[in-house]
């Protein structure tokens, strides 16, 4: 630590003593400074990430009332520009530049931001050198060397100095519509926003608090607001030191952390504001208390959700109490409200949990997903909730209970790995703002310390028939919705409940007469005993499993623990066969026996769950695949009962009718859901020959009976090959062991080679430039999306894919910046990397208002820019970018999961690459500039004959409200603060303002909008550079969406291949150009015409990965 600082801070409080999992060698410091802001410092001297995260006690709780999401806009403003880094996009420069990353979000009473970002300013050199400890690590010995010192100092101006520039509010203000226009048909937000708006109106819950632009411009506008001053006073009134907590992780030592968090965030004004607190107003009052509402939701899905008044536990956390009665109530094993309620056929799940709402209230929710019948019953599966929780109310409270719990609890923080960097900073930043014991920061949300039987008597107390609400969803029951909610229309009516069944409630909780099947659970004998872990320190880990039986019927990989040092093991099983996906209906019998498996286990492997050993069981287009993971100690027994459930499994009709019908909602709902998460499907099925679709699938659906299944899968295990990883606090003998069981139990025959599944990609032909286009299902929707996407090649090409790499990260934040802070095209823009089976490609996707080939125009406009981009990029630049991909693709693994994933993950592929990562960082590190630049002009650049494209488009029914004339005028009038920001022109004269407001206001229509910025361009600011013109004039005309669709010549439809082919409309090529689109309209015939790649291989002979190899 410096001298000065030393001087100045040596009395200072420090806490280092936290408690901390048994495996943590990380070094901790809590400090506050003298502005009172508290900080967390961590030292790890292994990382090669750093992070830093930062909370502010403010959140939606305190909009303004007439300007609700006024808390979530600031959030989106910080990242604006600030007086030290006046640059809008430098902080996200920066953070990419150094293979970094960040974000933020807004909750009830907190607003939190993270970032992450390279631990090291310089590339390891090789990646063959061996993981360093913290003697061997280089400390960056000057903030210069850090790049955590720079992305320090932008993160700290955002609380310090933020700009709040006026280009940039109204731009924000449409990326927080654009986000709530997003949400506005998902049923999450939806059905969360009706609950809110049917609570106390007293209360901020009740509030809406996304934001959106009538709340945030169109109404502070009508009332005579100053949007920008709004926003300024609620960052001066909500944002103070004293309210805010901070986390930083780095290499550097706790001392020079805390020198430079010093140096930085002392700067942050102190306001000594109070920490928000509710306590004088309550979330349900009697007049929200005991209403049932009917909601309908956009998803075809059915469910009962019961909310009691609860209270604020924050400063029970070394007791728990809720977690006691969740824990109860939540059961899914044998006496539990779930397994009585299933083996009636009214129930598929249950959840159960309290919440501290807010310092000072609190709500417990339970929530049941019903099947067609248990919706008829609702009113009995309230009245068996509240039996149960009479049952539990009494008896006193179960101490061997709460011990299970404490030891599960001490178990699971005793061996937690890390993970993510940004994900700890941001957890701890939200952690910290809780009244937790500061040397319990760590430990305090996991651990139960304690058995309080007094806090959970009076726990219980809470959940009475007087005391609660419900609420039924479903599309069709009971009908006569005759209500609307207010921001997001969902369909609902809602009522006192009946003083009968009220009535009946309080009967059922006050019987002592109640359902046999309604118990306690019994002892788990899934918490694990055996935790013991030998250590045997190596110089390096292993990078890859080994190989220890490969014959006809088995293939056996192992990898004994030599890094993480947990009690934990993971064992993955690939039945691969054929049979499990040949046609649509195999694949539809398949995955109904999958969900027969899966919900046969529920009750037995619930027990498992809470002690930490989950199982998997799955079907793909090879096969069957198994996964069982967690502490080793009973993993063989978890094993052993899922293969015989999937070797035993009877099909019983009533759990098939519940299975069959939750599949056939799922593949409706499917429809409904984000355009975004929906495109990539397409992509997929552009990319395969043999995939199938869900309406494909759902056809498959009718007719299908139990003893269709029954004879199905017997088929499917009767004859494959059997692959297995075995990873983890495992000995040989015991990953041996374990696969004897599997081929004991299943007992297939052999597969031979020859039948077992190939994995290709199809190919498309050199320049080729094809469009799909699809109507989106939900009429509602206004959402529009595309994904574009080139083909590069085959991904086991080593240099190709650095490449492909390479041209990932160069663009990533120039796309964000160009198409979504630029133009405005939506708040869902993103690119990158393309991966199929042996498919390469790029792919830039864009959710938006505006329609696709509109889209479509705005990102061949950007390839045609970034071209330049590219040829004016310095080679420091071009070098920093090859640094950022080394970095990613040497990340260090964090955990044995991350370990075992990618094993499995190299392994399923076919390919056994497990020194993908490291291979591909050697291939980046000769790519050149000049070789990326004929990459480019080769593989990407519209003006390309050579190239490969395919766009999907996703087209909305609804179309979005097209702004006013008025509207139009104010976009285009921020639109150029921004374009003029980038472009570094002066126009911040009250004289060319004015002169640019009077030639906007003179227009009479949108369409006059640009030639009055034309004329602004070239007679008021006298811009002689016709170039610039032309870039300013396409921006602004892409932003106000009256640019031209950008798509060269008329789409032609594609009726024939051959005969395409033959007349070279295929690949459109025009002067020299693949310029005319070609739209497809028979998916089959298209995939006719296109050849197919080889299939995948494994990298290297396998032979070279059995254990004696290196003996040979």
């Amino acid at each position: 630590m410096s001298e000065s600082l030393s001087r100045d801070v040596a009395s200072r409080p420090r806490i280092e003593d936290l408690e901390r999992p048994a495996l943590d060698d990380r070094s901790y410091r809590i400090i506050t400074l003298q502005n009172q802001l508290e900080v967390l410092l961590i030292h790890d001297a292994k990382t090669d990430k750093a992070s830093a995260a930062l909370d502010v006690n403010v959140g939606s709780f305190s909009d303004e009332q007439d300007m609700p999401g006024i808390a979530h806009a600031v959030e989106h403003l910080l990242f604006m520009g600030t007086e030290k880094y006046p640059e809008e996009n430098n902080y996200n420069k920066y953070l990419t530049s150094h293979s970094g990353h960040s974000n933020a979000y807004t909750a009830s009473t907190s607003t939190n931001y993270y970032f992450e970002l390279a631990a090291s300013s310089s590339t390891p050199a090789s990646s063959k050198a061996p993981t360093p400890n913290a003697t061997q690590e280089h400390l960056p010995i000057s903030k210069e060397q850090s790049p955590l010192w720079g992305a320090l100092d932008r993160f700290g101006q955002f609380f310090i100095c933020p700009l709040f520039l006026e280009d940039t509010v109204d731009r924000e203000i449409k990326a927080v519509d654009s986000e709530n226009k997003k949400n506005l048909q998902m049923d999450t937000w939806r059905l969360h926003q009706l609950n809110k708006s049917l609570s106390n109106p007293e209360h901020p819950y009740n509030h809406f608090s996304t934001g959106s632009w009538t709340t945030l411009h169109d109404d502070p506008l009508a009332r005579g607001v100053e949007i920008r001053k709004a926003f300024m006073k609620f960052h001066a009134e909500h944002y103070s030191a004293n309210r805010m907590k901070l986390v930083v992780l780095g290499r550097e030592d706790l001392d020079t952390l805390e020198e430079w968090v010093e140096e930085i965030f002392s700067k942050v004004p102190n306001k000594d504001l109070p920490r928000k607190r509710w306590d004088h107003v309550s979330v349900y009052t009697p007049k929200e208390l005991l209403i049932q509402t009917f909601a309908r939701p956009v998803y075809d899905s059915r469910s009962l959700e019961l909310s009691f008044l609860y209270r604020d536990e924050e400063e029970f956390y070394e007791s728990h109490p809720a977690r006691y009665i969740s824990h109860l109530i939540g059961h899914e094993g044998p006496g539990s409200i779930l397994a009585y309620i299933k083996a009636k056929g009214w129930a598929n799940g249950l959840g159960a949990g309290g919440s501290s709402l807010c310092p000072g209230t609190g709500l417990f929710n339970i929530n049941v997903k019903l099947t067609e019948d248990g919706l008829q019953h609702y009113k009995e599966i309230l009245k068996i909730i509240f039996q149960y929780i009479a049952m539990v109310c009494e008896k006193e409270p179960q101490e061997w209970v709460v011990e299970e719990q404490i030891k599960m609890s001490e178990v699971e923080f005793r061996f937690k790995q890390n993970s993510a960097p940004s994900r700890t900073t941001s957890a701890l930043a939200s952690v910290m703002q809780r009244p937790y014991d500061r040397k319990q920061i760590l430990s305090g949300p996991a651990v139960i310390k304690k058995f309080d039987p007094k806090l959970i008597s009076e726990a219980m107390t809470y959940l009475r028939p007087d005391n609660f609400r419900f609420t039924v969803i479903s599309q069709d029951f009971p009908g006569g919705w005759d209500r609307k909610e207010k921001w997001y229309g969902t369909e609902y009516k809602t009522e006192k409940i009946p003083e009968d069944f009220l009535a009946e409630l309080k009967a059922a909780f006050e019987s002592k007469v109640r359902p046999a099947e309604l118990h306690f659970p019994h002892k788990n004998e899934f918490i694990p005993n055996r935790l013991e872990v030998e250590k045997k320190l190596v110089q390096e880990p292993l990078k890859t499993p080994k190989l220890i039986r490969n014959d006809e019927a088995v293939r056996i990989w192992w990898k004994k623990d030599d890094q993480f040092w947990v009690p934990k093991a993971n064992v993955n099983i690939h039945f691969r066969t054929p049979m499990a996906h040949i046609t649509p209906r195999a694949a539809v019998l398949t995955t109904i026996y999958r969900d027969l498996v899966n919900d046969a286990l529920v009750e037995y492997s619930y027990d498992a769950d809470i002690s930490g050993l989950v199982y998997d069981f799955n079907n793909h287009s090879t096969g069957l695949s198994i996964t069982v993971s967690g502490y080793n100690d009973k993993l063989h027994v978890l094993l052993e009962k899922v293969l015989v459930s999937i070797r035993d499994l009877e099909v019983r009709e009533d759990r098939f009718k519940i299975v069959l019908d939750r599949m056939s909602r799922g593949f409706r709902n499917w429809n409904y859901g984000q355009p975004f998460h929906q495109v990539g499907t397409y992509s997929r099925w552009f990319r395969t020959e043999h995939a199938f679709m869900n309406d494909e699938l759902a056809k498959e659906l009718e007719g299908v009976t139990p003893q269709d299944v029954q004879q199905f899968f017997p088929q499917v295990l009767a004859q494959c090959h059997i692959e297995v990883l075995a990873h983890g606090n495992l000995y040989k003998e015991e990953a041996l062991k374990i696969t004897d069981l599997v081929e004991k139990t299943i007992r297939p025959k052999k597969l031979p080679p020859s039948q077992w599944p190939i994995r290709r990609s199809l190919i498309l032909p050199t320049g080729s430039n094809f469009i799909y286009e699809r109507q989106l299902v939900d009429p509602a929707n206004v959402n529009h999306c595309i994904e574009y996407s080139l083909y590069l090649g085959n991904r086991m090409d080593r240099t190709l894919r650095a490449k492909q790499l390479l041209l990932a990260q160069m663009t990533d934040e120039p796309v964000f910046n160009q198409l979504r802070t630029i133009e405005q095209l939506g708040y869902v823009v993103f690119s990158g990397p393309v991966a199929g089976n042996t498919w390469a490609g790029y792919r830039i996707l864009i959710q938006s208002e505006k329609d696709c080939r509109y889209l479509e125009g705005r990102i061949e406009h950007f390839l045609t820019s970034f071209e330049k981009m590219l040829d004016d990029m310095s080679e420091e630049d071009f070098e920093k970018h090859k640094g950022a991909v080394m970095s990613k693709r040497l990340e260090k693994l964090k955990n044995l999961n991350q370990e075992g994933n990618r094993f499995w993950n190299h392994m399923f592929s076919d390919a056994y690459d497990f020194l993908q990562s490291e291979i591909d960082a050697q291939h980046v590190e000769p790519l050149t500039k000049s070789g990326m630049k004929a990459f480019y002009t080769h593989f990407i650049s519209p003006a390309s004959p050579h190239r490969s494209k395919l766009s999907v488009h996703l087209i909305a029914q609804s179309h979005a409200k097209q702004p006013t004339l008025p509207e139009a005028k104010t976009q285009a009038l921020t639109v150029l603060r921004t374009i003029f920001t980038e472009e570094k022109i002066p126009d911040s004269t009250p004289e060319l303002s004015n002169l640019l407001q009077s030639r906007i206001d003179a227009c009479t229509s949108a369409t006059d909008i640009p030639e009055a910025i034309s004329a602004h361009l070239t007679t008021d600011l006298k811009l002689d550079s016709k170039e610039q013109v032309d870039k300013i004039m396409d921006e602004a005309k892409a932003a106000l969406g009256l640019a031209d669709s950008g798509l060269a010549g008329e789409v032609k439809t594609l009726v024939d291949v051959d005969k395409a082919l033959e007349e070279k409309a295929l690949v459109g090529i025009e002067g020299g150009h693949a310029r005319e689109p070609v739209l497809i309209t028979d998916v089959h015939a298209w995939k006719a015409g296109l050849q197919m790649s080889t299939g995948v291989r494994p990298v290297r002979n396998l032979e070279e990965f059995m254990e004696d190899a290196a003996k040979l």
